[in-house]
């Protein structure tokens, strides 16, 4: 189920390579994978999505997040990915979670409100309760 976080980006969870031709459709320029190959038995293979998204002509950028959380160059390359989409973003781990909060992270490093992120967040479903205090801290003093 994909939900919406705003015009730039939505997360949903684990996708399959026949999912990238309905995502293109919906208008997505690009896919982001937050999660790791082999994190569950089953998960479809990242560069079988790779290479459909990329014959379609979507942007796929692998961005994995292990248990070991979140770090400032995943947080640099999901902003590097979403400046480069060109359009609509989706993003996807195995609930949708992980993407949000690194979604989250990644623009209160940039200088956006966390409160207008958790608000987003929290719109779409998600609790950033998790990573809120990081995002603060990200943000700088308002």
């Amino acid at each position: 189920m994909i939900r919406k976080i705003d015009e730039t980006i939505s997360v949903a969870p684990q996708i399959s390579p026949a999912d990238v031709t309905d995502l293109a459709r919906a208008g997505f320029t690009a896919i982001i994978n937050n999660r790791p190959d082999g994190e569950e038995m089953g998960q479809p293979d990242a560069a079988a999505i790779r290479a459909v998204a990329e014959t379609l002509g979507l942007h796929y950028t692998e961005i994995p997040i292990t248990h070991a959380g979140f770090s400032h160059p995943q947080l640099d390359a999901m902003n590097e990915a979403m400046a480069q989409a060109g359009g609509p973003v989706l993003a996807f781990c195995r609930s949708g979670t992980r993407s949000c909060n690194l979604w989250a992270l990644a623009r209160a490093k940039q200088g956006d409100d966390p409160e207008a992120l958790t608000d987003k967040a929290e719109a779409a479903g998600y609790d950033l309760s998790g990573v809120r205090a990081m995002m603060d801290a990200l943000a700088g003093p308002r």
